[in-house]
């Protein structure tokens, strides 16, 4: 299982339009093959900061999603929604339980 955590500054002037393509984003990757999970999340204390968490069944649907049509209009628009550097890390998990 591969988990991907980040976080990424939204300009606040941009934050409408930023909200709707990360949920276009969140909705065609969640429907991809091997996505359990792939969310953004609004911090509570900073609104413009926007939290990415996703989780993949395996690297071969990884590697998909980075082909597809939605992740190239994705990386299209997100430059001028950002107002800072993308802070993104990659976990790989050998197994997952319940608290």
């Amino acid at each position: 299982m591969i988990v991907i955590s980040g976080t990424v500054a939204i300009n606040p002037a941009l934050r409408e339009k930023a909200v709707e393509v990360v949920l276009a984003m969140s909705k065609a990757s969640e429907a991809e093959d091997g996505c359990i999970t792939y969310r953004f999340y609004a911090d509570l204390e900073d609104t413009n900061l926007f939290r990415l968490f996703e989780v993949w069944e395996r690297e071969d649907a990884l590697a998909a999603h980075f082909e597809t049509a939605h992740m190239a209009t994705f990386r299209k628009e997100l430059p001028e929604l950002v107002a800072g550097p993308m802070d993104m890390k990659r976990y790989d998990v050998e197994k997952m339980s319940d608290l």
